[in-house]
């Protein structure tokens, strides 16, 4: 047997007993198992002096023998020299030792936070520098006593429940967003794309009346009807003229009126990239256009600064204005739109004018080929990016900025 003393050695004279803990039954494989591992866990060494216990540490002696530690024994023969190696490598059984004199006393409780805290502030100003005396004092003033907070406690949170009334409900803050956001009126509850924007939330009544087709109806070629157009550099809005015209239905009408008044808003935008914008100017510009419309323009997408007779276009406006347009394109293409079509025709990044359709709850991306074949698309537009509407509509969530280090 063979035994390490990890803190000091015990005298020579110490007697030692070896004792076995009653194994219970197990079969011959697994006996031949641990007797091929040496394993000796069933073993317990005890010894001691007259004032110190030693016994073996089972945990540690498995630690050892998982480890890989093994001894070769050997003995001499004093009387013919010759020494002799065991056959069986052992490994070493770890003893702790127990003073007799301590046994008696019982252990001393770990110290609390508060304890070793004041420990520790007392060793502080007793050997610390001027730093660190310093931070005792600013912790000691930054400290609350919680017994002082006791008899306020009661005013405190009355004074939170009396100020948390006038904060909006998760549903208020919803429909206050909502209700900021620089687009058309819109359905939150709408099954289908079309119902999402109102066509006339977006072109009130009363204007959608007021838009004449007859001269549109009366020309022979569509280059005479796009010369008709208030704004003819719309490469968008002249293919889809071109179109309209071919086609036959009960929409077709409705559609000519909806290009109108695009064609209107797009010339609207150019005539607002002016810094002043004269009333009188704008409606020998939009000659074509009845003067509800041209006023109706001038009091959604545009102010009158105070004291000024001429008209503005603020980012927020224009920012409305392009949402209103895109919001009827949405209409005409099946509530699946070529953003980078657009971009062309408003000399714009592509990245903007998604940005512009994201806000209005489209989700950008090519068409599948099923959808594509549902729009009537060739094959040759498959990487084209297209923005499409679904209902119920959802708004892109509001980007968490993160913390500067």
């Amino acid at each position: 047997m063979l035994v390490s003393y990890p803190a000091f050695d015990a005298p020579v004279t110490t007697p030692f007993r070896c004792y076995s803990r009653k194994r219970a039954r197990v079969s011959d494989k697994a006996l031949t198992k641990e007797k091929e591992g040496d394993w000796q866990s069933n073993e317990l060494v005890v010894g001691e002096t007259k004032s110190v216990e030693f016994v073996s540490n089972e945990e540690e002696s498995r630690k050892v023998a998982n480890s890989g530690c093994r001894y070769l024994l050997a003995v001499r023969n004093k009387k013919t020299g010759s020494i002799s190696i065991l056959p069986t490598p052992k490994s070493p059984h770890i003893l702790t030792h127990t003073v007799k004199a301590l046994k008696s006393i019982p252990a001393s409780a770990a110290p609390s936070k508060v304890q070793y805290l004041e420990a520790r502030k007392a060793l502080g100003e007793t050997f610390g520098n001027k730093k660190q005396k310093a931070n005792i004092r600013a912790q000691e003033r930054n400290r609350i006593d919680v017994g002082a907070m006791e008899g306020v406690m009661g005013y405190v949170m009355d004074s939170i429940d009396k100020g948390a009334e006038g904060l909006l409900t998760k549903e208020e803050t919803k429909e206050a967003a909502d209700n900021n956001r620089l687009i058309p009126p819109f359905s939150a509850t709408a099954t289908e794309p079309a119902e999402v924007y109102p066509l006339h939330d977006i072109i009130p009544e009363a204007e959608w009346k007021s838009l004449s087709l007859s001269s549109f109806d009366a020309a022979q070629s569509d280059g005479e009807r796009i010369a008709m157009l208030p704004f003819r550099k719309s490469i968008w809005v002249n293919d889809h003229l071109k179109a309209t015209m071919e086609a036959t239905g009960k929409t077709k009408k409705k559609n000519l009126k909806i290009l109108l008044y695009i064609s209107a808003m797009l010339a609207f935008r150019q005539a607002a990239s002016s810094k002043a914008l004269e009333k009188d100017k704008l409606y020998e510009r939009l000659a074509g256009i009845p003067a509800i419309v041209v006023d109706s323009f001038l009091s959604r997408f545009a102010e009158m600064p105070r004291g000024s007779t001429s008209y503005q276009v603020t980012s927020a406006t224009k920012t409305s204005l392009m949402t209103h347009i895109f919001a009827l394109c949405l209409k005409l293409d099946n509530y699946a739109t070529n953003t980078k079509v657009i971009a062309q025709d408003l000399s714009m990044p592509v990245t903007d004018v998604n940005n512009l359709f994201k806000s209005l709850g489209c989700k950008v991306s090519k068409l599948g080929e099923r959808d594509r074949l549902r729009l009537g698309q060739s094959a040759n537009s498959a990487e084209d990016q297209r923005a499409v509407l679904s209902a119920p509509v959802e708004f892109p969530k509001p980007r968490l900025r993160k913390k500067r280090r």
